[in-house]
């Protein structure tokens, strides 16, 4: 049976030659020889992860932190109002980035991440007087942000309605304004 190659030469097996005779062999009969260096017993995947005492140390100061913040920013509302509210924000912030990275960088424990969902729930049923429909947004979208990082296929409804006037008809005769 000749045979050809990509440029087309024919390339032709020498049948003269006496071909191997497996009629009366027994397929997959006998398993393959264990080599020596197989062993018995499954071989773990990976080595049990021991993380860093800082690591350790970190992730407690997360959790700390977290389990914190709504009383937190209760008293800065209670102290300053909603410019109180705005500076909680911006420190805020600050953790999650450093949430981000804690994440990024594989450090980040399982507890503090429950930790972190349990209180952006917390801080959305406050239920603070902010008036102020910039701040509300801005504390959401923190709150939305860090949700997102932590459990990006979630979808969450508890954030608080903002209360936009929406009414067109005063702005209806613009040339009495």
């Amino acid at each position: 049976m000749p045979i050809h190659t990509k440029h087309g030469d024919m390339v032709d097996w020498n049948y003269s030659e006496e071909e191997a005779d497996f009629e009366n062999y027994e397929w997959f009969k006998d398993p393959p020889p264990r080599h020596e260096t197989q062993q018995s017993s499954p071989v773990s995947v990976g080595e049990q992860y021991v993380p860093a005492p800082n690591v350790v140390e970190e992730n407690e100061r997360f959790i700390y932190a977290l389990k914190h913040a709504p009383n937190v920013l209760r008293t800065r509302f209670m102290q300053y109002g909603q410019l109180g509210v705005l500076g909680w924000c911006s420190e805020f912030s600050e953790m999650i980035d450093s949430l981000k990275s804690l994440g990024f960088n594989g450090n980040m424990f399982i507890a503090t991440r429950e930790q972190a969902l349990k209180t952006c729930a917390e801080i959305l049923r406050l239920r603070l007087d902010v008036r102020m429909q910039i701040i509300v947004m801005y504390l959401s979208s923190q709150v939305a942000r860090l949700r997102r990082f932590l459990d990006g296929e979630a979808s969450f409804d508890d954030y608080p309605d903002t209360d936009f006037p929406i009414e067109s008809r005063q702005y209806t005769n613009w040339s009495s304004v």
